[in-house]
C-alpha cells in the first residue's frame, strides 16, 4: 500500500512538473528566431510546403505503373433463361424448350498493370507541380518576413508599456512628493488651497494613466507570447531595452539601399502566378494532341452450383491479355479553342496584375524609406524636446517651491513634460517598426 501511494504521488509530481509553466528571456533576435519556429502561421506555413511536396509526387505517380487487384463474386440465385427449339431434346417442331445457363456460383479474381505512355496534359502536371511547390516555398518566405515584423512591433510595444510604466510610476511619486510639500506649505498658510489642488487633479491622472498602462502592458506581453508561439501561462521576460534597440536601428544607411523588385517576396509570387497561368494556357493547348496508354489484365474464373471456391477440388480457368488505347482528338465544335482563348486572356489579365504590383511595390517602397527617415528625425526632435521640457519643469518647480510661480504654470510644465515623454518613447518604437517596414520591402531579414 505505501508503494501504491508513493509511486501514485511521484506520478502526480510528474505531471505538475510537465505543466509547470516555462521561462523565457529573450532579446529580439531571439524572439525573432523563436517565432519562426513556433508562430502558429509559421508552422503552417511549413505543413502547406509538405502538403505541396506529396501534392507533387501525387502528380507524378499517375504517370508511373498502376497495378490494382480485385476479387469478384456473384450469387446467380435465380438462373437466366433462354429458349431454344425442343425438336433438339426430341420435342416437337415449332415447339421451344426453356434452357438455363450458368452456374449458381460465380468467382472472378483479377489484375490490371496499367501505364500511361504519353500524354500532354501531364507533362504539363509535371511542370504546374513544381510551380505549386515553388508558390507554398516562397508563401512560407513572405509569412516569416510578416512573422518577422509583427514580433518586432510586439517586442517594441512591450517594451514601451514598460518604460511608460516606469516613468509613470516615477512621476507619481516625484508629484507625491511634491504635493506633501506643498499640503505642509499650505498648513502653514503660506500658500493658496488652490495650489494643493491642482496638484491632486494632476496627481488623480497620473494615477489613472498608470493604471491604465499596466494593463496594456499585461496585454502587450500576452500578445507577444502569442505571437511568438508560447502559452498565455508561460513567464517572459524581454532582455533588450528600448534605448538601445532604437540606437542599434539608426542605421541610415540602409536608406541609400537601391531597390530590386526582383527580392520582393510580393513580386516573387506574382511571378508565380503568371507562371501558373501560362500553363493552364499550355494544358489547354496539350488536349489536341493525342494520348496513348496500354494495360495488361490477368485473372482466374470459378465456376459451380456450390460454394466450394477455396476447396482443392475447384478448378480455375485463367486468362490474360494486352490492350493498347490510343486516343486521338479530332473535332470539338470549336470548344478546344474558346478553352485556349480563355487561358490566353486570364494569362495577359496575370501579366498586368504583375505590372500593377510592381508599380506598387516602388511606392511601398518610397513610403517605406520615406517614414523611416522622418522617424529618425522626430526621434532626434522628441529628444531635444524632452531635455528642453525637463528643464522647464525643473525651472517652475523651483519657482513654485518657492512661490514665484502659481500651480498653473507649474502643472502646465508638468504636462507639457508628460507629453514630451510619450513622444519620446513612442518615436524610439516608430523607429524600430519603421526600419522594419523598410526591411520588408526591400527583401532584407537582418
Amino acid at each position: 500500500m505505501q508503494k501504491l501511494t508513493l509511486i501514485i504521488l511521484l506520478s502526480c509530481l510528474f505531471v505538475q512538473a510537465q505543466e509547470a509553466p516555462k521561462k523565457y528571456s529573450l532579446s529580439l533576435e531571439q524572439a525573432i528566431e523563436h517565432a519562426l519556429q513556433y508562430n502558429y502561421s509559421s508552422k503552417n506555413s511549413g505543413l502547406d510546403i509538405e502538403a505541396a511536396k506529396k501534392k507533387k509526387w501525387e502528380t507524378t505517380a499517375t504517370g508511373l505503373p498502376q497495378l490494382n487487384a480485385g476479387l469478384d463474386y456473384q450469387n446467380n440465385f435465380e438462373l437466366q433463361k433462354s429458349l431454344i427449339p425442343a425438336e433438339f431434346f426430341g420435342g416437337q417442331p415449332g415447339e421451344f424448350a426453356e434452357v438455363a445457363f450458368g452456374t449458381k456460383h460465380t468467382m472472378l479474381a483479377r489484375s490490371t498493370l496499367s501505364q500511361l505512355i504519353f500524354d500532354g496534359s501531364y507533362i504539363v502536371a509535371l511542370q504546374a507541380s513544381k510551380t505549386y511547390l515553388s508558390f507554398y516555398e516562397n508563401s512560407k518566405k513572405k509569412t516569416d518576413l510578416e512573422v518577422r515584423e509583427m514580433i518586432i512591433n510586439s517586442y517594441g510595444s512591450v517594451l514601451l508599456a514598460e518604460e511608460n510604466t516606469l516613468i509613470l510610476e516615477k512621476n507619481k511619486a516625484t508629484l507625491e512628493k511634491t504635493l506633501f510639500d506643498t499640503e505642509q506649505t499650505f498648513a502653514n498658510g503660506l500658500i493658496e488651497e488652490e495650489n494643493v489642488e491642482q496638484l491632486k487633479i494632476t496627481l488623480a491622472s497620473i494615477k489613472s494613466s498608470l493604471n491604465y498602462t499596466r494593463r496594456l502592458k499585461e496585454i502587450a506581453y500576452k500578445m507577444l507570447k502569442i505571437n511568438l508561439g508560447m502559452e498565455l501561462e508561460d513567464q517572459l521576460t524581454l532582455s533588450d531595452k528600448l534605448e538601445d534597440l532604437t540606437d542599434a536601428n539608426l542605421a541610415t544607411a540602409l536608406t541609400g539601399t537601391l531597390f530590386d523588385i526582383q527580392n520582393n517576396i510580393d513580386y516573387k509570387l506574382s511571378s508565380i502566378f503568371v507562371e501558373q497561368r501560362n500553363l493552364e494556357m499550355k494544358l489547354e493547348k496539350s488536349k489536341y494532341l493525342p494520348s496513348l496508354s496500354a494495360n495488361v489484365n490477368f485473372g482466374y474464373n470459378a465456376f459451380g452450383n456450390q460454394f466450394q471456391f477455396f476447396t482443392p477440388n475447384q478448378r480455375w480457368l485463367n486468362y490474360s491479355n494486352l490492350g493498347i488505347s490510343l486516343n486521338v482528338p479530332i473535332f470539338s465544335s470549336f470548344g478546344k479553342t474558346a478553352k485556349v482563348q480563355q487561358a490566353k486572356i486570364a494569362l495577359e489579365q496575370a501579366k498586368n496584375q504583375q505590372k500593377e504590383t510592381e508599380q506598387k511595390l516602388k511606392l511601398q517602397y518610397q513610403n517605406a524609406k520615406s517614414d523611416y527617415e522622418f522617424s529618425i528625425e522626430q526621434y532626434l526632435s522628441n529628444k531635444e524636446n524632452l531635455n528642453l521640457a525637463e528643464r522647464i519643469e525643473r525651472k517652475q518647480k523651483i519657482k513654485f517651491t518657492e512661490g514665484l510661480s502659481s500651480s498653473f504654470d507649474f502643472t502646465d510644465a508638468q504636462r507639457q513634460l508628460y507629453t514630451a515623454q510619450q513622444n519620446y518613447l513612442q518615436s524610439m518604437v516608430d523607429v524600430i517598426n519603421k526600419k522594419a517596414a523598410l526591411e520588408k520591402a526591400i527583401g532584407q531579414t537582418k
